[in-house]
């Protein structure tokens, strides 16, 4: 089969960040499928392009012997306003429409995903024009998070997302959701009729994450030897709300051997640092992204792990992908999320919620884990278990390319 994938966020090789298709490209590979990637040149954490795509409007390339990856322009504005961003967004909708238009030949299905919600657009001509049978991934409920962290508030933008999403929904053949909260709000919200959605969730890399020893290089590279390590890795953006984390490391300060690890990067970082600082929080220590292969270690390297993200609604139905990381290297969680996510962590008994406004709570729950280690050590063994059985990312790329040999002509 002739897979076609339209991702603006699809990572190289190595590149930090979360590597859903990236994982799903290697499985399907593996089991004989041709495929195409049309990506962005801008990576979302860091917000910078490679020198190579500098000037180019679409760029070829080999990822692999049966894969082929196209970037195609994004304005490199992407991370220094919300304009800027919004115009990231829109470039990538015009370069990668041209690449699916006169660049890439014929193929048996397309899976769009989604966010950013515009790549929707790219998607409906692709389907029209090329007459391909399409699924619209739903990773984040967009335009509703957008409005809800306060990055979306022109009215005549919002109307104009609205719109976008129905229409992708409408020319859609299936419509993929990565959480059972996603389906429920496209069924009962959206009058998306039930037949029409499939289920293929986020999930973890056991390949690549693995429980590992603790004192690892990066305990020795950091000086984290006899520390207490909470690590949190990811985007450090609105709606990650790192604040929260902040807070809590300084209300841990009286703790001298407890010490906080933010690894990614993001619009947020350097305010962040400035607000560490200024506030003289010295127990957090910031860490640039790092290549996807050596993540596992800094996990390893951690006694306790975290995601938080702004307490609204529309954080109640995700899934983070940073949870299954924790879980495949046998991490206890804390968690700053409501919703689906936090059941996922309590009903597999790998972790804890937390308050992510309650900085109080967020201390009490660390220092819990602190003090008991068979506590901490149990979790992390739960969370572990969990995963393997029922969200191997092998095992729903099988799932995923069963839904696409169904549509496929």
């Amino acid at each position: 089969m002739k897979i076609l994938i339209l991702h603006q966020y699809f990572l190289g090789k190595n590149d930090p960040g979360g590597s859903r298709f990236n994982q799903f490209v290697k499985y399907w590979e593996e089991q004989g499928h041709e495929l195409t990637v049309i990506a962005g040149t801008v990576h979302y954490i860091t917000g910078k392009k490679e020198d190579k795509y500098k000037g180019r409007w679409v760029t070829r390339e080999k990822y692999s012997d049966n894969v082929t990856l196209y970037r195609t322009y994004v304005s490199e504005a992407y991370n220094k306003s919300f304009l800027g961003r919004l115009w990231a967004y829109f470039s990538f909708t015009f370069s990668s429409l041209s690449a699916v238009l006169f660049k890439v030949k014929k193929h048996d299905v397309l899976i769009v995903t989604s966010p950013p919600l515009f790549v929707g657009i790219t998607g409906i001509f692709a389907k029209l024009l090329k007459r391909i049978p399409t699924v619209f991934e739903v990773r984040d409920l967009w335009p509703e998070s957008a409005i809800d962290t306060g990055v979306l508030t022109n009215k005549f933008l919002i109307r104009s997302a609205y719109l976008v999403e129905k229409l992708s929904y409408k020319f859609a053949t299936k419509i993929n959701v990565l959480t059972p909260a996603f389906k429920q709000t496209l069924i009962k919200k959206k009058g998306i009729a039930e037949e029409k959605i499939i289920f293929v969730p986020n999930g973890a890399d056991t390949d690549i994450f693995q429980p590992g020893h603790k004192d690892n290089w990066v305990r020795e590279k950091y000086n984290l030897k006899d520390k207490f390590v909470v690590t949190y890795m990811g985007a450090h953006g609105v709606a990650n709300h790192l604040d929260s984390i902040l807070d809590v490391a300084k209300e841990c300060r009286e703790y001298k051997n407890i010490i906080f690890l933010l690894i990614g990067d993001g619009m947020e970082k350097e305010r962040l640092k400035e607000k560490a600082k200024h506030e003289s929080i010295g127990n957090i220590l910031f860490i640039d992204s790092q290549p996807k292969h050596i993540i596992p270690d800094f996990c390893n390297a951690s006694d306790v792990c975290t995601a938080v993200l702004k307490k609204i609604d529309t954080f109640k139905t995700v899934y983070p992908n940073k949870v299954f990381d924790y879980m495949s290297c046998a991490k206890p969680i804390l968690l700053g999320i409501d919703g689906v996510a936090r059941e996922l962590v309590e009903n597999s008994q790998s972790g804890f919620y937390v308050d992510p406004e309650n900085a109080q709570e967020f201390k009490e729950q660390i220092l819990k884990l602190y003090n008991d280690p068979e506590l901490a050590h149990g979790l992390g063994k739960n969370g572990f278990q969990f995963v393997k059985e029922s969200f191997s990312r092998e095992s729903l790329a099988r799932k995923y390319v069963n839904e696409l040999e169904k549509i496929r002509k």
